[in-house]
């Protein structure tokens, strides 16, 4: 069982920055595939980035270049450092890991987080 407890959201301004940590308990996050998803109201929820052994990452179109996800392995957790934050980028974000081997771009995960709000205004 892993448990993953986020923090780190608030409202930003357009073009501001945001930190999202994820403490993980239960599993170390160097030995699962860890990513980050958000939720906008009316929305699916979309992976937006993973990280997984070797520092193996994905990110999703819209992120690129903005977001970057890394672990810490002496912490156990994992951040998401979000730059240049847009209105379109105002969603609940989710932490989730998975033991199993599948393309980072998977959204299939096993254990996630309850959530944190992020909020950016225009």
């Amino acid at each position: 069982q892993v448990r993953l407890v986020e923090s780190g959201g608030r409202l930003v301004q357009t073009g501001g920055s945001l930190r999202l940590s994820c403490a993980a308990s239960g599993r170390t996050v160097s030995s699962v595939t860890m990513g980050w998803f958000r939720q906008a109201p009316g929305k699916d929820r979309e992976i937006v980035a993973a990280i997984r052994r070797r520092g193996l990452t994905y990110y999703v179109d819209s992120v690129k270049g903005r977001f970057t996800i890394s672990g810490d392995n002496a912490k156990n957790t994992v951040d998401l450092q979000m730059n240049s934050l847009k209105p379109e980028d105002t969603a609940v974000y989710y932490c989730a890991a998975r033991d199993r081997l599948y393309p980072l771009a998977s959204p299939d995960y096993d254990y996630w987080g309850q959530g944190t709000q992020v909020t950016v205004s225009s």
